[in-house]
């Protein structure tokens, strides 16, 4: 095929720029060309390219403004989003809702990114429209939360992602669990694909003890550790105060917390306050090699996030890579997870037939406080048990997380995408579907006033949908 590959990529400071830049050379090694669209204010883009498709095994990166022509000229095979809660994602949509393809979503809950998008700009009756179209059973009175600014965590449970789904071929996520909910919201199904990355290999012994010496961490301590973005929704704050409760009962632990610091969590004060502050090394961001390392020096790591976008995280998936045992939160999206509850120290319930052993423990979020407590408590002591889980946890990634994995499932889905066309959502909003010809007659006007009827319309294959093939970026 020839793929439109619409994503954050490299430098943008982001997972999903990552695993796009892991994952397209792989397909382009399986015989299709890819040109890579990126939001060029962000992301160096070389000198532009000839106007060819790609041929089969050519990585191109572009700038998307350049994706218009390209696709009226040479349509793509096949347009491919991804999709994630986050400003990096912001030049993407006005392709998205145009020209149909397959959307990718790392993150189920958008409202975010695209209320970001909107209210930005000053479009607050665009953010009006599209609030009703994703929840026609949601007063809208509730949209007007969030633009006087009062956009909390209760935003998640308006997730705007319906418009994306309807407005796709085909729509994927990348935990299992993910697709049934979202489907439930859609009345479309849902395909999964594997989120791949991780090590390939394992870290050098002497690279592990290099990092714990660093820090001045003897060999014996059993280190607890929390990686990527030290935010609220991270947990930091649970996660700090129940190892200043673990710790006076064992005290060869310590906490590593490696990331960019939220100023609104102060943790500085934080651990100075709880009197941990002399047991915690905060390392602030690493380049990757860096943060492989120190989750491979850690021996336990701590991935909490709540409330939850549906996303399957990345440093997650390294320290499953990595071989080390891993405490999540216990979430519908990732039910099928072969998991312990601390609890009891048997696996969830929900497991059912899966017989695998345990790769993490998974705590009760309504049950937050004890059972992370007594997760740590129980890891210090016990180094069989973390040798048990962190085996399994390297074995569950090597079944379903690598990135020949991910690019199997992406070979699956894309084949299915072409076979599918989109069809026109019910109750698109009309800033959506804008009418190129009046945008061009009213950008003109100025300079030769009105269009005469002997200039023709632009001519060239419609979008679906009814959708323009300007570079109008109104739908932003």
């Amino acid at each position: 095929m020839t793929l439109a590959w619409f994503s954050p990529w490299p430098p943008d400071p982001s997972g999903i720029a990552d695993r796009s830049a892991e994952l397209v050379p792989v397909l382009a090694g399986r015989g299709h060309g890819v040109d890579v669209f990126v939001d060029a204010g962000r992301v160096p883009v070389p000198k532009r390219h000839e106007p060819t498709p790609p041929a089969a095994g050519d990585v191109r990166v572009m700038s998307a403004h350049d994706f218009v022509w390209r696709m009226v000229t040479r349509p793509y095979d096949l347009v491919v989003y991804q999709v994630g809660n986050s400003h990096l994602h912001e030049f993407i949509w006005p392709y998205l809702f145009r020209w149909p393809g397959l959307s990718v979503l790392h993150d189920g809950r958008l409202h975010h990114a695209r209320a970001l998008a909107l209210l930005s700009s000053g479009r607050v009756e665009a953010y009006r429209a599209e609030f009703a179209w994703n929840h026609p059973g949601v007063p809208l009175a509730a949209a007007e939360l969030v633009i006087s600014g009062f956009d909390g965590v209760y935003a998640s449970q308006w997730p705007m992602v319906r418009g994306v789904i309807e407005s796709s071929r085909v729509t994927a996520a990348h935990a299992r669990g993910a697709g049934a909910a979202l489907a439930a919201e859609s009345a479309r199904s849902i395909e999964y694909i594997a989120l791949g990355g991780g090590l390939q290999r394992p870290v050098p012994e002497a690279a592990r003890r290099a990092r714990r010496a660093s820090a001045g961490i003897p060999d014996q301590a059993v280190v607890f550790g929390a990686f990527g973005g030290l935010t609220t929704e991270k947990r930091i704050r649970q996660i700090v105060r129940a190892f200043a409760a673990v710790h006076p009962g064992h005290p060869d632990t310590r906490l590593v917390l490696a990331g960019r610091p939220d100023p609104a969590l102060d943790l500085d004060g934080l651990v100075q306050g709880l009197g941990v502050a002399a047991v915690t090394t905060m390392l602030g961001r690493l380049d990757q090699p860096a943060f492989d390392e120190w989750i491979a020096a850690a021996d336990v790591s701590l991935n909490l996030r709540w409330p939850g976008t549906l996303e399957t995280s990345g440093p997650w998936l390294r320290a499953l890579s990595a071989g080390r045992p891993t405490v999540i939160i216990d979430l519908e999206h990732h039910a099928d997870v072969p998991a312990l509850d601390p609890r009891t120290w048997q696996p969830h319930a929900h497991a059912g037939a899966d017989r695998r052993p345990a790769a993490a423990v998974a705590i009760d979020i309504l049950d937050e406080d004890h059972s992370l407590r007594a997760a740590m408590r129980r890891l210090a002591a016990d180094p069989a048990l973390r040798d048990r889980l962190g085996r399994a946890a390297r074995t569950f990634w090597e079944e379903e997380h690598t990135v020949a994995r991910m690019a199997d499932d992406y070979g699956r889905v894309m084949a299915r995408a072409l076979t599918v066309q989109a069809a026109a959502p019910g109750g698109r909003p009309p800033h959506l579907a804008p009418d190129a010809w009046a945008h061009t007659q009213a950008l003109a006007a100025p300079f030769v006033g009105t269009l005469s009827s002997g200039l023709e319309p632009l001519t060239g294959p419609a979008p679906p949908h009814g959708g323009s093939v300007s570079s109008d970026t109104s739908t932003r």
